[in-house]
């Protein structure tokens, strides 16, 4: 299958392709500008959706290209794929889809570089500049690849959450990196051989595996922006190998703009990167000491009681986490502040930033069950409101409003902002059971005066409160 193009138009494909590129690129731009705010969200989306079809169109008018059938099938086997993942995929779901995009993508740069290489061997030699970028996409490209997967298992239950962790577990990443440099350095010395290719691939799908999965489930979010960002950066780097303009620049805004969710969500953890790349924390599922609540007892509460507090508080803090996630109760939250406000409740909804598995996961699940952007704050923007809350509901999350963040120096949580829920004049913890969160400590709230407990399956437990709601 061949596309005719005119001889007299050949002189000015190159101009035509550098233009359409720019465009393309502007359209990126813009389409990431405009996903920094739900409002234009959607818009955005579908800007940089079109800036990546103009790419490939014009891609498929480059002079290099020599056959397109395979190009075309799989844009058209990847466009079903995608759309029906789309449409079938809980927003639950999505956190470990997330991952395993960044994985493919990872992928797809470290194969445009090795195929750079193998067309080398075929007669077109790259200059040494060229060898070292390739080597350094395909590096990252492939430990984007299999730490993603790993990523992937740990938030969809197929792999356990914890961190896994064994003696010298660091410096034998750090050797593994080593030899990984190392036959870089050997690729630039012998460009024709083999053998240099399958250690750089070899290592570097092995030092992904275990690159994440020493990491609990705790710092995921934090994984899967820093993964995210790799891929940008092997995608940028495959642009300067193939000399491909629109790879480059795409590539580097998205390496960009995961760089800086990465520090943004280190920065909600109070933690360094290099302290979640290389310190075990989260995800033991093991209660630690850190707390002299062994005297104390908690409150228990039923629907009847929660819904006499909300219905006839002022205002009301929905501060949710994963397990409302993982309960499919967004809809219903929703709902019982739908009924809430006919009766003059004010309710907002108090988002922290690492509450899901990902990064904006709460923003998305709620934005799915058609909550008002206007009532979800962040928390900076809701901490100074929990004094003047009379009710607040936890429905799932723990670790985000643990104290040991602020009064227990010697919590692994220590220093990390949290939600100030315990402020609040009640607060009811909507909770399966009293174990601990990813941090694996106890949560000193459980056991405040001003704390009740719900026990129960989120889903279920707010469906009760609906109907409590409803008969007052």
């Amino acid at each position: 299958m061949e596309i005719f193009i005119p001889d007299s138009w050949y002189s000015f494909l190159p101009y035509f392709v550098e233009l359409a590129y720019l465009v393309a690129i502007v359209l990126f731009i813009l389409g990431l500008k405009r996903l920094s705010s739900p409002a234009t969200a959607r818009s955005g989306n579908k800007l940089a959706s079109l800036g990546m079809l103009l790419g490939v169109i014009v891609t498929l008018l480059d002079r290099e290209i020599i056959s397109f059938e395979y190009i075309l099938a799989g844009v058209v086997i990847g466009s079903l794929i995608g759309a029906a993942v789309a449409k079938k995929v809980e927003m639950t779901s999505m956190p470990e889809l997330v991952a395993l995009f960044n994985g493919f993508g990872g992928a797809a740069s470290a194969l445009v570089a090795l195929g750079a290489w193998f067309r080398m061997a075929s007669g077109s030699v790259l200059p040494g500049t060229d060898l070292f970028i390739m080597g350094l996409s395909v590096l990252i490209g492939a430990v984007t690849f299999t730490g993603s997967l790993i990523a992937f298992g740990k938030l969809n239950g197929m792999l356990k959450g914890n961190a896994v962790v064994f003696p010298l577990q660091n410096a034998f990443n750090q050797l593994l990196l080593l030899a990984a440099v190392f036959g870089i350095g050997w690729l630039l010395a012998q460009p024709m051989e083999l053998a240099p290719v399958l250690l750089i691939t070899g290592i570097s799908l092995l030092l992904g595996i275990l690159f994440v999965i020493r990491i609990g489930g705790a710092d995921m979010p934090v994984v899967i922006s820093l993964l995210n960002s790799l891929s940008g950066i092997a995608a940028s780097f495959a642009g300067f190998v193939i000399d491909n303009n629109l790879l480059i620049v795409s590539g580097a805004l998205v390496g960009a703009a995961g760089l800086i969710l990465t520090n943004i969500m280190c920065k909600s953890m109070n933690r360094s990167l290099m302290s979640v790349l290389f310190a075990r924390f989260g995800g033991s599922g093991a209660a630690a000491s850190g707390g002299d609540n062994g005297d104390k007892s908690i409150r228990e509460v039923q629907q009847t009681d929660v819904a006499v507090m909300t219905a006839y508080a002022k205002r009301v803090i929905v501060v949710p986490g994963y397990g409302l996630a993982v309960a499919q109760a967004q809809h219903v939250i929703r709902e019982v502040a739908d009924l809430l406000q006919k009766k003059g409740v004010d309710v907002r909804y108090g988002i922290h930033p690492v509450a899901g598995r990902m990064p904006g996961h709460m923003n998305v699940l709620l934005a799915e069950a058609n909550v008002p952007y206007s009532q979800l704050y962040d928390m900076e923007e809701i901490n100074q409101e929990f004094f003047r809350t009379d009710v607040v509901l936890v429905i799932g999350a723990n670790d985000v409003v643990n104290p040991q963040a602020k009064n227990n120096p010697s919590s692994p949580i220590y220093g990390m902002p949290i939600l100030n829920v315990e402020d609040a004049k009640q607060v009811v913890v909507f909770k399966r059971s009293m174990n601990p969160g990813y941090a694996g400590i106890e949560n000193d709230l459980f056991y405040n005066e001003n704390t009740y407990m719900y026990f129960g399956d989120a889903k279920n437990t707010l469906e009760d409160l609906v109907r409590s709601i409803k008969e007052l």
